[in-house]
């Protein structure tokens, strides 16, 4: 049986901009590659979506190679959560106030809760959050 985990936008970031990437983050693609389950809410298409747009209105990348990073992360096999938004008012901002999280922060961490599944993130506030939750990170 293959791996099932939740990621933020922050290794999907990193999985496109050589920058971003970590021995972890590209450990997590080779995961994926050989066929683990990627979990993820809505919310991280937009996340991902914004990022590249800021990187191209900051010269730091063309149009094509945007569009071409969006087809490459529109390849992969997502599992796409649905739950997530439906969650904002009541857990999600309730872990957010908790944890000191932003809202978007909050939605990866009910998520792997929520389907008791480890958490990939770089960023270390979530990662202790998780932490402290008592899920597994990655």
């Amino acid at each position: 049986m293959s791996q099932v985990f939740v990621i933020d936008a922050s290794v999907g970031f990193a999985w496109l901009h050589p920058a971003q990437a970590t021995p972890e983050t590209e450990k997590l693609l080779e995961q994926v590659g050989n066929g683990a389950q990627v979990v993820v809410p809505s919310l991280w298409f937009i996340e991902i979506a914004n990022s590249l747009l800021v990187l191209q209105r900051r010269k730091k990348l063309t149009a094509d190679e945007r569009k071409s990073a969006l087809e490459t992360l529109g390849a992969l096999n997502l599992t796409v959560d649905e739950e997530s938004a439906r969650e904002a008012f009541r857990k999600v901002s309730e872990l957010a106030e908790k944890h000191g999280l932003t809202a978007y922060d909050a939605v990866y961490l009910e998520l792997a809760l929520r389907r008791k599944l480890p958490l990939a993130s770089r960023d270390e506030s979530l990662r202790q959050a998780a932490k402290h939750c008592g899920l597994k990170t990655l």
